[in-house]
């Protein structure tokens, strides 16, 4: 009974099983898609974290203990590839005589360097003037003192008599925030800012000028280690994590308090962990949802032949077969299309995987690319019994056999329905939301120095109920339109039908819970298809914006210190092949009391011209009135909301900073007027910062200088367009492209590389949004060729079928696109404001992919269109060949 069972299902009913068979290969295939985005977004993560440190721990070692010693201890430690001694001295100032004036600084910092630093180090050092060795200065050191390779400066030792050396070179110290910090600071405490003033000396020269400041004041003097670890870490970076922190505290342990590691790796780590958190999420928010959508899909197939399937399991019963004999026969179907389903979608799954992320592996070890796979399979196996089983069990338990054989039953209105449970489901999600997208909420939390992440996954039941609750309430709508709505669809069928209005809405509204349901399913494909897509072109833009802010624009140009080129320069890049404007940009020093912060001095009318300036970025007014209000009034000055809260500030305050006038080469006290607060700026610091009319700073402070030069090249070719001005230029000013940089920027907008699930996600949707409009119609209407080959022995014509069957489509085309876009609209807004951890900087508003979401309506009429065409074709063929088939 069981092999004739199969076969005559095999040999009948291949459609509902391919059906079956395909809405479980797609819930498989997504799952496991996803485990291979996960895997590959982890090790691109730890990657991005690990390379972007320069030197892996500064062991600081205490004061009096033995430096020989720990340093024994460092070179014993495994993965240790590089290590060197370096000295750290304060001194109370510098000073220097240039051009026949003198000029000071306040307190700063002396290092002491290896001669091979810069080999065991690379990135850590970049000379911007002069040679490589020697006594060189910072960036900001040299443009204080007005000093050049060649000129002599002071170096003040407390107590001490001043030490004279000769400046070698000028170089920029790209990771002076972490070569500066203060190891051992508490957990959570304020990063303290880098020095202002920085000099390098050879190791013997340091030792020399600070072994008596030392022996005087050694809370003045330390020594750290530098150490450089060969990286073979785990591709997980919680894993990776944990290795890193766990071989510091042994060092710290064999150190015998003699010294104390600062973890710049575990640092760089903990960031990306946090980011793979974000991944974590993004899978939740995103691929769930398509995953539980293809469940739908399937059950929804497999309940387009619930009536046949009624019928068959009566006439079974009637003919003495078993309650046990019939869920067999219900399991083996299920087994049957589960297993195909499931080898299907892991086949899918793995071809997926090596197209969009370049592996096809579901995990980022053997062991867990098992656990990844076999649980999608399990998954499917899981919907597959609940697709096929559970109806089967309901029906053996609840209906006669007269019952099962009647091809039209009662309709009865669901539990869910009556209680409101749509209506509570939203209002639940509305109130979630409120909670999760206030100021403040974090729904990744990851303190430092803690080896465990915290996921606030409470957050995902706004998104989640929200789904629910629109599909519901869809629900409700769709039945109650074609039911008590009767009248009203068959007025609006009647330019489609003609004199049958009236009878084709009666049918509708008759059978109308497989088209009720076909209803929602589309909508939440199509649902699902918005939402996904929208989020990932607002991350998209958001990402480009985040480069944009860290480069400055497509091209940046930043001139070496001391430069005096002016915004005439500018000519020279306008000539360059491939560059369409360029835009000069101020960059300046001042004092606001002892607070020393940069000062970028913009054209207001044209800054926007080049570079991105969203709303997001300002307070006080959009970016263009801030910006409008700058060229008004050009002692206005934009600035940050920390130095607005600490100077008390309010819109109109007279705010002097004070500039080095360059007449003078002294300070003075320049006013500026208080006009709005900026969080966000081209090639500005994360920290605080002021913008202000480049006119206004040019003609208080005696000098036009330009600081950098934004170029903007349409957004094509800028690797080429830096190259060649790269030559133009020679090697003194410093080119950046825009396309370099969005592949090391280190926020969590693009430490989470969506680039691959986009691509995998979108895909699916298409295919899900055609499948659920498609396949459901396709074999609703294949199960209903009896009901139309009985009209046309009737005398129902060609014409009149055709009205039956178009009108149907028309109604689930426009009902689950209406159905879709509403859902899909609130959802995507949900979606961006409870994620908006995942943006850096967080957007003004959605960006809604208007090509795309065409594209997949057009998709999804054409499917439905073109089984429409099918259909009536088939059901066009002589009533009594029809029959004989069924």
């Amino acid at each position: 009974m069981t092999g004739v069972w199969l076969l005559g299902m095999v040999r009948r009913r291949p459609g509902r099983l391919i059906g079956t068979a395909v809405g479980i290969a797609l819930a498989v295939a997504l799952l496991a898609s996803l485990g291979s985005f996960l895997a590959h977004a982890k090790a691109t993560m730890t990657s991005r974290a690990v390379r972007g440190v320069t030197v892996d721990w500064q062991v600081q070692v205490h004061s009096g203990a033995n430096v020989p010693g720990v340093a024994q201890a460092v070179r014993s430690t495994a993965g240790v590839r590089a290590m060197d001694t370096v000295g750290f001295a304060r001194t109370s100032g510098l000073a220097a005589t240039t051009a026949g004036s003198t000029q000071t600084t306040g307190a700063g910092v002396v290092l002491g360097l290896p001669a091979d630093y810069r080999t065991a180090f690379p990135g850590e050092l970049r000379t911007l003037v002069g040679t490589d060795s020697g006594v060189l200065l910072a960036q900001q050191t040299a443009a204080n003192l007005h000093a050049a390779p060649g000129d002599t400066i002071s170096i003040g030792r407390a107590g001490r008599a001043p030490v004279s050396v000769r400046v070698a070179g000028v170089v920029d110290l790209p990771q002076a925030d972490s070569l500066f910090q203060t190891v051992g600071a508490p957990a959570g405490s304020q990063p303290s800012a880098p020095p202002d003033n920085v000099v390098l000396l050879p190791s013997p020269l340091w030792s020399q000028v600070f072994a008596p400041l030392a022996a005087a004041r050694p809370d003045l003097v330390s020594t750290q280690i530098h150490v450089g670890l060969d990286h073979r870490l785990p591709s997980d970076p919680a894993s990776a994590y944990t290795r890193v922190v766990a071989s510091a505290h042994n060092l710290e342990a064999r150190a015998a308090g003699a010294a104390q590691v600062g973890d710049n790796l575990a640092a760089a780590l903990g960031a990306a962990r946090q980011d793979a958190a974000y991944a974590q999420v993004l899978f939740v928010f995103l691929g769930l949802p398509g995953a539980l959508l293809a469940g739908l899909l399937t059950a929804t197939l497999a309940a387009s032949g619930a009536t046949r399937r009624r019928a068959e399991q009566a006439l079974l019963r009637a003919r003495g077969a078993t309650a046990a004999q019939l869920m067999r026969l219900a399991g083996i179907e299920a087994g049957v299309t589960g297993v195909l389903g499931a080898a299907v979608g892991l086949g899918a799954a793995a071809v997926v995987g090596q197209v969009a992320f370049g592996s096809a592996a579901f995990g980022t070890t053997a062991s867990s690319a098992a656990v990844w796979s076999g649980a999608s399979a399990v998954i499917g196996l899981l919907i597959a019994a609940a697709a096929v089983l559970a109806p089967a069990r309901r029906a053996l338990r609840q209906e006669t056999v007269s019952a099962g054989r009647s091809a039209v039953g009662a309709l009865h209105y669901p539990a869910w329905a009556r209680y409101g449970l749509d209506a509570g489901a939203l209002i639940v999600a509305g109130l979630v939301f409120t909670a999760t997208s206030r100021n403040g909420y974090q729904i990744v939390l990851a303190p430092e120095g803690v080896p465990t992440i915290s996921v606030s996954y409470w957050a995902f039941l706004g998104p989640a109920l929200l789904w629910l609750g629109g599909g519901l309430l869809a629900w409700r709508l769709a039945d109650g339109a074609l039911g008590r709505g009767r009248p009203v669809l068959a007025r609006a069928l009647r330019p489609f039908t003609q004199r049958l209005s009236g009878v084709v809405a009666g049918g509708m509204s008759r059978q109308r819970r497989p088209l009720v349901r076909a209803i929602v399913l589309l909508g939440l494909a199509v649902c699902f298809a918005v939402s996904t897509a929208t989020f990932n072109a607002t991350y998209r833009k958001q990402a480009e914006a985040d480069a944009q802010l860290t480069n400055g624009a497509d091209v940046t140009v930043t001139e070496p210190p001391g430069s005096s080129a002016g915004p005439d320069a500018a000519r020279t890049l306008s000539a360059i092949s491939g560059v369409k404007a360029v835009e000069p940009i101020q960059h300046r020093f001042a004092y606001v009391g002892t607070d020393l912060q940069d000062l970028y001095g913009v054209r207001p009318n044209t800054i926007r011209h080049v570079t991105a300036l969203q709303d997001a970025y300002f307070r006080g007014g959009t970016a263009a009135a801030l910006m409008a209000r700058l060229g008004a009034q050009p002692d206005s000055i934009l600035v940050s909301a920390e130095t607005v809260k600490d100077f008390q500030l309010h819109p109109g305050d007279t705010l002097n900073l004070r500039l080095v006038d360059n007449r003078t080469h002294q300070q003075r006290a320049v006013p500026f007027h208080y006009a709005g607060i900026v969080a966000e700026f081209p090639t500005a610091p994360k920290d605080s910062f002021f913008v202000a009319n480049a006119d206004y700073v040019a003609r208080m402070s005696g000098s036009n200088a330009v600081g950098a030069f934004l170029v903007d090249t349409g957004g094509r070719n800028t690797g080429a367009v830096a190259r060649r001005i790269q030559s133009t230029l020679g090697s003194a000013a410093q080119v950046t492209d825009i396309s370099t940089v969005r592949t090391t920027v280190g926020s969590s907008l693009t430490a989470v590389d969506l680039a691959g699930l986009t691509r995998v996600e979108l895909a699916f949707a298409l295919v899900l949004a055609a499948a659920a409009g498609g396949l459901v119609l396709a074999l609703g209407l294949a199960e209903r060729r009896r009901s139309f080959a009985i009209l046309a022995a009737l005398g129902a014509r060609r014409r009149h079928l055709r009205s039956f069957i178009a009108s149907e489509t028309l109604v689930l085309t426009v009902g689950g696109l209406a159905v879709g876009i509403a859902i899909g609209w609130v959802l995507s807004d949900m979606l961006v404001k409870v994620l908006t951890g995942v943006f850096d900087p967080p957007p003004s508003a959605v960006t809604v992919p208007w090509t795309y979401l065409t594209g997949v309506a057009l998709i999804a009429v054409a499917t439905l269109a073109a089984v429409t065409a099918v259909a009536v074709r088939a059901v066009s063929k002589p009533a009594i060949n029809v029959l004989r088939e069924l």
